[in-house]
């Protein structure tokens, strides 16, 4: 064997199970392999301070490049300040860390993976590298067995001429244009005069028009009173929203016995798309078995994937809600409800630990659809993917 693991793909699941084995079984010889040039591509993954416990904010903490104390939400009827922890993860730290974590010649880039099992992969050059095991954590792929929906943005780091006067990140603007679903804008404050701005949308197609979007954060920018002095990084996604799905044929699919995490593992809350969260907790989960064999990471792997997706039906029945009972210049409404309520819920709520009281609250009084629209997406159960 070249190895005792390789982790197919650098991105945000695979690079913290690296680092969590790279601090707790030293002795392990891991490799992570990714076709692009750096670990995590580029990327910022963000998380609210409750979303995780003491111990994995004490791990993670070296990764966070941004924290804040508060963060705001703005829709037409209801404006409001959340006093709650929020942090960002970049990617560039993310890469330093993993390469500072493993041995030299463990963290191989820009290579590009044409087939792999569960205890080999094959690069594009020809190379075979074994070990005891294989984790694949390349990312969302192809899949008839969930029904998705999509959370797309594009994002621009903006150096404005002057303080833009935010003490936390705005991470729900919805008084813009309702444009392609709900629509909304995402700031965060990484300096004095630095923000990155993410034109957001939750819809019904994965397609992007970077063009477009670019011309509407600059508009954006300009409405807030910012006068900008340059354009920085930027940076895309297309994250799925999830409504419904068969798990277990998830995990039928793709190449058998092969261990997965991340997105490819249905491993990110079905509302808000956001994977830090769940990341590390698989994290923690690989790290602390005994067995690291290809049988035994599939059997714990797909028994977390499984489990946690059917923990989380509410949420997908939510999205039901979202995207086939409202129309989708109408979707801001229901995030409008929802932030009048509880900050204590709201906090559960994206940690993916709503109580019952919780749900009952969520569900109560006038919907903010129409309710025979609501019922009929309760019952719906089909697969329509855009």
């Amino acid at each position: 064997m070249d190895f005792d693991l390789i982790l197919a793909g650098g991105g945000l699941a695979n690079g913290l199970i690296a680092l969590r084995l790279a601090a707790l079984r030293p002795d392990l010889r891991v490799a992570i392999v990714e076709a692009g040039a750096t670990l995590g591509g580029n990327h910022t993954w963000s998380s609210f301070g409750g979303d995780i416990d003491a111990a994995a904010h004490d791990w993670t903490a070296p990764l966070m490049a941004h924290r804040w104390d508060d963060y705001a939400v703005r829709f037409p009827t209801r404006s409001r300040s959340l006093a709650a922890g929020y942090g960002s993860v970049t990617s560039t730290r993310l890469d330093a860390a993993v390469r500072a974590a493993l041995p030299q010649g463990c963290v191989l880039t820009g290579c590009a993976i044409v087939a792999l099992d569960a205890t080999s992969v094959t690069l594009a050059d020809g190379t075979r590298l074994r070990a005891a095991a294989v984790i694949d954590g390349r990312g969302q792929g192809p899949t008839k067995a969930l029904d998705l929906r999509w959370q797309k943005f594009v994002g621009v780091e903006f150096d404005l001429t002057a303080g833009h006067g935010l003490s936390g990140p705005i991470i729900m603007d919805a008084c813009v244009p309702q444009l392609d679903g709900y629509r909304f804008v995402y700031t965060l404050p990484l300096a004095p005069r630095r923000v990155l701005i993410e034109d957001t949308y939750y819809s019904d197609g994965a397609a992007l028009a970077p063009d477009a979007l670019r011309a509407r954060l600059r508009h954006y920018a300009a409405a807030q009173g910012w006068a900008v002095a340059a354009e920085g990084r930027e940076e895309a996604g297309v994250l799925p929203i999830a409504l419904g799905g068969d798990i277990e044929a998830l995990w039928a699919e793709g190449e058998a016995g092969v261990p997965r995490v991340g997105l490819r593992a249905a491993l990110f809350h079905p509302t808000t798309g956001y994977s830090f969260p769940d990341a590390v907790r698989t994290a923690e989960l690989v790290a602390g078995l005994a067995d690291l064999s290809a049988p035994a990471l599939y059997a714990a792997l797909r028994h977390h994937s499984l489990s946690t997706w059917r923990a989380r039906g509410f949420y997908r029945m939510l999205n039901k809600m979202l995207f086939i009972a409202a129309d989708p210049d109408q979707r801001y409404k229901v995030l409008q409800r929802f932030y009048g309520l509880d900050a204590a819920l709201i906090g559960r709520f994206y940690a993916g630990r709503s109580t019952l009281a919780d749900k009952l609250r969520i569900l109560s009084g006038k919907p903010p659809v129409p309710v025979g629209r609501a019922v009929s997406a309760l019952l719906f159960s089909g697969n329509r993917q855009a």
